[in-house]
């Protein structure tokens, strides 16, 4: 497929949201609902979230273990949020990306940080998950229309993401996000609260049974990935940073002042931003929760586990078995929203990441708006290609996104750590976080790193 990358011409490029002036700072909302108004970071990142590891590997995680695995759940959406703020704080203290962050990082370095070259790495392998969503999505939509392959309607999405996103700025994204973070968010939740009032599917004895903090030996793989990718996954953690400056947080509070009123600035664009992180986590915490009792409830019960061919197929049952047989068309539109909109969702971000990484590089100065938007209109084609191809030698949407969920889970402690080095070295000492904050990010950071950990020597057969 020959794509021909657009470049806007001169007078159309937008000013550089990664570029601080002083000209551009803007006092922060006072009110709870005007800062409402300024969330949006939160929803795009949700649109990434909810996706492949919601429908696909959290239902199938379910499917596989029953309820044992709910604390999984619990806990990998309650503690990476205090790492996404804090390096969401990082940028909106210092301008500088998370990838510039993750460069500061001490260690050996290959023209930038072992933690770059570790991030893209890792980056390299989620791309499995993404080929999986398109994967899915060309699952749903050739059981609408048979006629044409899944491979077929496969190569329809690529070419629909790579036209969406190319020129596409920061407004156009948002506004997906929330169309696509509402309709199968609240879909799914009601199918959740109608399997609840089933005694016979869910009892409070099952609930229990999940809460009781043991990892299940069947689907040890899959409920590590799920920990790696559910909640705000490792890949989702780096994009956070990125779009609260293209939200404008960062151009809000300025350049670095040693003033009272810069402190006050600053303080009150990172308030907007946990009021951010919070109304995301909400929405992704109650959507994840759904999937997974849907799959233990429905899927577990019946005996079914979705498989290479059959995923949509058996994973549409999460809704027939609670809705009704009218819902199956309800299923397939939720499907098509959220596999495609984490495909669109993480594909912009992607492409922003890797073209920051080529500035990192060297490759261009910061205010270069144009060769910005010209490696990103590169990485968009590739990041949209490379998993298409991934799915079309593989063919298989829950070993695809099992096998990007636990790259992520690798990841996770790396993410938490160099955090914690930002914070306890560059964050600008007025700027700290509380101290409660801080032992957070501490014991998330162990609990990234414990689930890692307990992977790899269960892989080398140590216990």
């Amino acid at each position: 497929m020959s794509v021909t990358t657009r470049i806007p011409p001169p007078s159309a490029v937008p000013p550089d949201p990664y570029v601080l002036s002083p000209d551009a700072v803007e006092a922060p909302p006072v009110s709870f609902g005007a800062a409402l108004r300024r969330v949006g970071p939160g929803m795009v990142l949700a649109a990434s979230i909810v996706g492949s590891g919601e429908l696909i590997a959290t239902t199938t995680l379910g499917a596989q273990v029953g309820f044992a695995a709910l604390w999984i759940i619990l806990v990998s959406c309650a503690i990476k949020p205090v790492v996404q703020g804090e390096l969401g704080r990082y940028t909106i203290a210092t301008g500088h990306t998370g990838l510039e962050g993750f460069n500061r990082v001490p260690g050996p370095r290959l023209g930038v940080s072992w933690m770059v070259w570790i991030w893209g790495a890792t980056v390299t392998l989620s791309l499995l998950q993404v080929g999986g969503m398109y994967g899915g999505v060309g699952q749903v939509l050739n059981l609408l229309i048979p006629a044409v392959p899944v491979n077929a309607w496969v190569a329809v999405c690529l070419a629909i993401t790579i036209g969406v996103l190319l020129g596409g700025g920061y407004e156009r994204v948002e506004r997906f996000a929330l169309v696509k973070v509402g309709i199968f968010t609240v879909l799914t939740v009601c199918a959740a609260a109608v399997l609840l009032r089933r005694p016979e599917a869910m009892s409070t004895a099952d609930i229990a049974t999940g809460l009781s903090f043991t990892l299940p030996a069947a689907g040890l793989a899959t409920a590590i990935a799920v920990f790696g990718m559910t909640g705000v996954g490792a890949t989702e953690l780096v994009m956070y940073p990125y779009w609260c400056v293209e939200k404008g947080y960062a151009r809000f509070v300025g350049p670095r002042e040693h003033s009272e009123e810069w402190v006050t600035r600053a303080r009150g664009w990172i308030r907007v931003m946990h009021l951010d992180i919070a109304c995301s986590l909400v929405i992704y915490t109650m959507a994840t929760v759904a999937f997974y009792l849907l799959g233990a409830g429905v899927l577990n019960r019946m005996g079914v586990i979705p498989a290479e061919g059959d995923t949509i197929v058996v994973l549409s049952q999460i809704y027939t078995q609670t809705l009704g047989a009218w819902a199956l068309w309800l299923f397939y539109l939720g499907a098509v929203v959220t596999l495609y909109g984490t495909i669109f969702a993480s594909t912009a971000a992607h492409s922003r990441l890797f073209a920051d990484a080529v500035r990192i590089g060297g490759g261009f100065e910061r205010h270069d708006a144009r060769s910005r938007l010209r490696w990103r209109s590169i990485f968009v084609v590739l990041l949209s290609v490379v998993p298409a191809v991934f799915y079309w030698f593989i063919e298989s949407p829950v070993k695809m996104v099992v096998m990007g969920g636990l790259a992520q889970t690798a990841l996770l402690p790396l993410i938490g750590l160099s955090v914690m080095y930002l914070r306890h070295v560059h964050l600008p000492p007025e700027i700290r976080p509380s101290l409660p904050t801080t032992i957070l990010l501490w014991v998330a950071t162990a609990v990234m790193l414990a689930f890692a950990l307990y992977y790899a020597a269960s892989r080398l057969g140590l216990f």
